[in-house]
């Protein structure tokens, strides 16, 4: 097992990580921006390095600060937590190259597994469904004539990153072009890599995710699925887990095939399955996200096991001590994205408690939110035995945060849990008006 990491993020995040490592003994090393001086991470860490100026080109995506900080601590391993350099294949490579272990997937499985285009060819051969697609399209021309094929309306999808960037809906040839134009700028922007490929639009719905686990021996459990259809432009907005359009039958065998394909593909660490449920019950693969995903704490809550421990164990050799027979998936869980609506400082925080209940947060009185990063101020999670009574808790909650000084979205976190089509689990992706 390592005895120091380096967290190569910020945020809650960061702080996530921390505190895994504390409970395991092991020292941290954090690593913050000009602007981040007076970041909760860097209180909570053991060691802390300045790595540069505000923008994250200068700090939090600045690779040779990042190993160096790393090498200068006497640091065994990075964690990357995810967006940043979660996803670079280039910077795990380096890591090795300085022997430091990547607290992830190896650079050549990222780069295989990355390419949402090239990764759907290896999954046809695994038993799942893909969404009918093409290859990465070079050119306008070659877009209209794969659009054509698939048949309108079709999405438009950057190869690299995530986090709805690079992403389009695409009705009619002649939005096409204009639509090309955005979607390889702004992938080139976000990820470095303007690609995008075609696929066809499934049309209504829900975005459910299998959340999976692999270790060095080939090892794979599947911690259940995560319902991510309430989103706005194709961010996420709240997840539950199970998802309420998913009966056991389907879910058992999900978890079946999911855990084969993994296996097949060689992966090896956390990753998630990404799909569409078509309202015939139909589960279409979109893609795999090679990370720990943002709302992995709402499948902690579930499962009671530990993914960001899992991950650094995985990183270490340790074997997956449990079956997928021991996993626990009774109840129902909810996590809720608190989310700024603009910059400010933190006057006064009160965090909701009680049994089964958790706000993972950077957030401390006096903090002030910057418009360099993520919108993101912390996930509240709540967890009970019943959906019904889940949904309740989570009112409660929402009622009891109080975040002073900082605009954000709890009020329309609140509107949305007490919704009566959401309260009834009969959603879908156009619930915040996407389609």
């Amino acid at each position: 097992m390592f005895s120091k990491i380096l967290i190569a993020n910020r945020g809650e995040i960061a702080v996530r990580i921390i505190r895994a490592c504390k409970e395991m003994g092991v020292a941290t090393v954090a690593v913050y921006s000009e602007a981040d001086k007076d970041a909760l991470h860097v209180a909570l860490s053991d060691q802390s390095y300045c790595i540069g100026g505000p923008e994250a080109s200068e700090s939090y995506l600045n690779e040779e600060q990042i190993i160096s900080a790393a090498l200068l601590a006497g640091a065994q391993a990075i964690h990357p937590g995810y967006g940043f350099l979660s996803e670079n294949a280039h910077f795990a490579r380096l890591c090795r190259k300085n022997g430091l272990v990547f607290i992830g997937p190896d650079p050549e499985s990222m780069e295989r597994l990355s390419d949402k285009a090239t990764l759907k060819e290896l999954i046809r051969g695994t038993g799942l469904s893909v969404i009918p697609g093409t290859k990465a399209v070079a050119s306008v021309e070659e877009a209209k004539s794969a659009a054509a094929g698939l048949g309108y309306p079709v999405m438009l999808k950057a190869c690299a990153g995530g986090g709805g960037r690079g992403i389009r809906l695409i009705h009619a040839e002649e939005e096409l072009e204009e639509a090309y134009l955005q979607a390889t700028a702004e992938a080139a922007s976000a990820f470095g890599d303007g690609r995008v490929y075609l696929e066809k639009y499934i049309f209504p719905a829900r975005h459910v995710e299998l959340q999976m686990l692999a270790d060095e021996s080939g090892h794979v459990v599947c911690l259940g699925d995560r319902d991510c259809s309430l989103q706005r432009r194709h961010q996420k907005l709240l997840e539950e887990t199970p998802s309420p359009a998913v009966h056991d039958a389907q879910r058992k065998r999900m978890i079946a095939l999911a855990t084969e394909a993994v296996k097949k593909i060689g992966y090896v660490g956390a990753g998630t399955l990404e799909f569409l449920l078509d309202p015939e019950g139909n589960f279409w693969f979109m893609e795999m996200n090679v990370r720990l995903q943002v709302e992995h704490c709402v499948t902690e809550m579930l499962t009671g096991i530990d993914l960001v421990k899992w991950q650094i164990r995985i990183a270490a050799g340790v074997p997956l001590q449990f079956t997928q027979e021991e996993i626990r998936m009774s109840g129902s869980a909810l996590e809720c994205r608190i989310n700024a609506q603009s910059c400010g400082t933190l006057k006064m925080l009160h965090i909701p408690g009680g049994p089964s209940v958790r706000f993972d947060t950077c957030l401390i009185e006096g903090t002030t939110v910057s418009p360099y990063y993520d919108a993101l101020l912390g996930k509240l999670v709540v967890f009970a035995g019943t959906r019904e009574e889940m949904l309740r808790k989570m009112r409660a909650s929402l009622c009891e945060l109080v975040i002073e000084g900082i605009p954000t979205n709890i009020a329309e976190q609140l509107r949305i849990v007490e919704d009566e089509r959401f309260a009834s689990g009969n959603y879908d992706l156009t619930f915040m008006g996407n389609g």
